[in-house]
This record gives structure tokens, sequence and C-alpha cells, in this order.
């Protein structure tokens, strides 16, 4: 096959922990070609939609991992896959990138995931899809109805939509002397939604990311563990990364959204689990391959591209 990964710019990539160079490690050991571009190399062009993308070699070297090939501009149709890798923040450039791809795809190119589910399951709201699996959550922008919320819940997390790795995520309870500064930051004074949910305490036995692909679950979660002191479990906020097979309610929740996300588009989704309770739908570059793969010995870059190659 030849694949194409939109990206950020590779020279970014901390190859240790990046599953995106582990899915580009499996494709490569399968004997599949790798391409690469940034979202602002994708244009709209005499009526069709081209990348200026270059062909990318893997070293096994550090730090200079990869070798660039010759840029040129090609239609993505004429690639096997095209897989849509970049990190949020989900902004207005993220979003215009979605709909060039999907432009792509009309033209008949392959893109994971889909773009149109890129846009309808943003990461945080998407859980209000599966209100089973959810502590009571409260969307809004406005300031009164936060301290409402936090005097109804008595301890709530306190999140942006758009962003990732526990970016800006705070824990307010009442009484708290900043709560007044934080909600005013987060909301920009009430010109932006956030998102409220209770406090899960199981928090500090790690926020546990499970894996779909293919609507099927990796049967590893990586529990990542808050930082003493600290009560985000995010790997970029310091936590640590723990391997541990799923759970009973950690399979029920897993295979009861794996066909749905996998029947909307999703080829590979990160479900965000804290104790028993679903928090984050992550479909934009999940994360966390690695870790599970190190520790554990479970080939997850191998079962995506095994995947990846029965989608096309």
């Amino acid at each position: 096959m030849q694949i194409l990964f939109v990206v950020d710019p590779l020279a970014s990539f901390k190859i240790y922990k990046d599953s995106t160079f582990a899915m580009m490690q499996a494709a490569a050991a399968r004997g599949h070609a790798l391409w690469a571009c940034e979202p602002q190399d994708l244009a709209w062009r005499d009526g069709k939609l081209v990348g200026r993308v270059f062909p990318l070699a893997l070293t096994g070297r550090t730090p200079d991992w990869f070798e660039p090939g010759n840029h040129e501009w090609r239609r993505l149709n004429e690639f096997d896959a095209v897989l849509m890798r970049k990190d949020p923040p989900f902004d207005q450039e993220f979003l215009y990138a979605t709909y060039l791809l999907e432009l792509a795809e009309r033209d008949g190119a392959r893109v994971f995931n889909r773009p149109q589910a890129l846009r309808d399951f943003n990461e945080k709201l998407a859980i209000f899809r599966f209100p089973q699996f959810t502590v009571p959550t409260l969307v809004t922008s406005r300031a009164e109805e936060i301290r409402e919320f936090l005097a109804e819940q008595g301890d709530v997390v306190l999140k942006p939509l758009n962003a990732m790795g526990g970016a800006s995520v705070f824990r307010i309870r009442p009484g708290d002397a900043n709560l007044g500064v934080i909600v005013e930051t987060l909301t920009q004074h009430e010109t932006t939604t956030v998102m409220a949910q209770r406090y899960i305490p199981e928090i500090k036995d790690g926020d546990k990311r499970i894996l779909i692909i293919d609507g099927e679950p990796v049967p590893y979660a990586l529990a990542r563990i808050p930082a003493p002191g600290e009560t985000r479990g995010n790997l970029a906020a310091g936590g640590t990364g723990v391997a541990r097979p799923l759970t009973e309610r950690d399979w029920q929740i897993a295979q009861t959204l794996g066909p749905q996300l996998k029947a909307a588009g999703l080829l590979l989704v990160g479900l965000d689990v804290i104790g028993d309770w679903l928090t984050e739908v992550n479909v934009t570059s999940p994360t966390c391959f690695r870790e599970i793969m190190a520790q554990t010995g479970f080939d997850v870059a191998g079962m995506f591209v095994g995947a990846l190659e029965r989608q096309v």
C-alpha cells in the first residue's frame, strides 16, 4: 500500500512514545510505502484535492529517524490510505482540513478517521451519545451555571472542549479562592463553552486509555496515574502510564461503543475511562500504542495496520 500520513511536523515527533511513529514502523515492516504532509500542504486546485507530499524512509536511528524524499504535488486518491493524524487543538485550521479531506473522499480517497466523523465526534461532547456510562456533566459558557453545578456536585473538574494532554484542566471545590478567575479564564468571560464533570475519585488509580481499532478493543488499557499532588493523569501532565488488562466494566464500555464507532467511520478511537465512567472519546490522534506495546508485548500497531489493510 501507499500510505499518506497527514501529521504535525515530523521533526517534532518524540518517537519513543509517538503512536504515529509506531504505525509507520508497523506499516514499513509489512512492505508498505510511507508518505507524509502537513495539513497546510493540502489544497483544492484545478477541481481536485491535492497535497504537497514527500516519501519518507525510516532510518532506525535517533534523532534523525527519517529520511525525506523530494516534495511533489499528488492527488490524494492516488494513495491507498490517507491517515489524518494531526494533534489537537481542534481549531479552525483543523476544521478546514477535515473539509478538504472530505472533498478528497468524494474524489475517491480513503481517509481514516473519516473527516465527517472527526467533526461529529467532539472528543468531550461525544460522551453524551452514551449517557449510561457517564457521570453528571455540564456544558455551558455561563459562570452562574458552573457555580450552581459545583454547589450540587461538591467537587468538579472544569476543562476546555478543544484541547488535549490535560491542558487547562482544573479541579474546583466550593470555597476555592481561585474559582472566579478559573471560570473567567476558561470561559473567556462567558464567551467560550466549557465542560464541567463531577470529580471521579478513582482518578488516583489512573485515567485509563482504551484503544478501539476497527470496532474491536485492544485487550490492555494504559492507566495514566497522576503524579503526587496532581489531579490529571495525562502523560503530558506528568502522569505515569501503567498497562493493565481491561476490567469487566472496561470491556462492557468498549464492546458497546465499538460497533457504533466503526459504523461512523472511526478506524481508531481512544476511550478515556476513570473508574467505571467514560470521560472522553478521542478520535483525532489517539495515542498510547508504544506504552502498551512495551509493557505487554501486545502488537497494537500491527493490529492497527492489519485493520487498515482490511479496509482498503
